[in-house]
């Protein structure tokens, strides 16, 4: 019986392996430690949840603020032209839709400044990531992750939550 239990929770281990992301630079991103024992003779085995996302990733609408006020972050808005139009922009962002975004942090310095009106960031750079509510900005800093960019975050709130942070101030 207990040996039955041993290969059943061994076959989940490859599994969990299988299904875990590696972060750029070849890392993992490590959340929980699980000990089990299941009663088998020698086997201790320590596992640990994996995540593709490093920790922390998310900025507060406070964050940004002094983030922009100290220019110490790019903050690109990955909405589509339009709801700038319609909606409004945070001060100081740059628009590059999703749908482009892998590509836009692929071109030369030049190219990006006259197609999307401002610096290229760097690999190095703090980027912030925003949309309307926080969603597509998300898998624009998957994007840039995986292109290689260190220091990536995302406005969870997106313009929503700025604007109404606005309005109160």
């Amino acid at each position: 019986m207990a040996l039955r239990r041993c290969w059943r929770f061994a076959a989940v281990v490859p599994k969990l392996l299988w299904n875990s992301t590696v972060l750029p630079g070849g890392r993992s991103s490590v959340s929980s430690l699980v000990n089990t024992h299941h009663d088998c003779k020698h086997t201790k085995l320590l596992l640990r949840g994996f995540s593709s996302a490093p920790p922390s990733t998310d900025v507060s609408y406070e964050q940004l603020k002094q983030l922009l006020s100290g220019r110490k972050a790019v903050v690109i808005d990955v909405r589509e032209p339009w709801e700038l139009r319609e909606y409004g922009s945070i001060p100081g962002s740059i628009n590059v839709p999703l749908a482009q975004v892998g590509n836009a942090l692929q071109l030369d310095a030049e190219e990006f400044n006259e197609k999307y009106g401002g610096e290229m960031p760097q690999q190095t750079d703090n980027i912030v990531f925003t949309c309307l509510a926080g969603i597509r900005s998300k898998n624009a800093l998957d994007t840039a992750a995986s292109l290689g960019y260190k220091d990536v975050h995302n406005y969870l709130g997106g313009w929503q939550d700025w604007s109404k942070n606005e309005q109160q101030d």
